[in-house]
């Protein structure tokens, strides 16, 4: 698909690579040259809500029979009464 740069350095998205890749007013783009002398990276930034819908559940099912956090839990507890044993406490 073929765009035009207006004079004001604006370029009009497809909608259908709007649609593809999930553009929308607002969406922000990293704009970086790409490896040839004629060549554009452009990346879509998600906003903070698709990250955190990313992130929301990120590993449970890696391991749906254990409870990470308490997992976590445990091993820093255990880790700080060694520190405290180290220092004499």
């Amino acid at each position: 698909m073929i765009t035009t740069v207006t004079q004001k350095n604006m370029v009009t998205i497809p909608a259908e690579v709007a649609r593809k890749l999930g553009i929308k007013p607002g969406s922000k783009l990293d704009w970086q040259p790409g490896e040839g002398k004629e060549e554009i990276v452009v990346k879509v930034i998600p906003d903070r809500g698709e990250l955190a819908r990313r992130l929301c559940g990120m590993g449970a099912d890696l391991a749906p029979e254990r409870d990470l956090a308490t997992e976590l839990d445990e091993e820093r507890e255990r880790e700080d009464l060694e520190r405290m044993k180290e220092l004499g406490g």
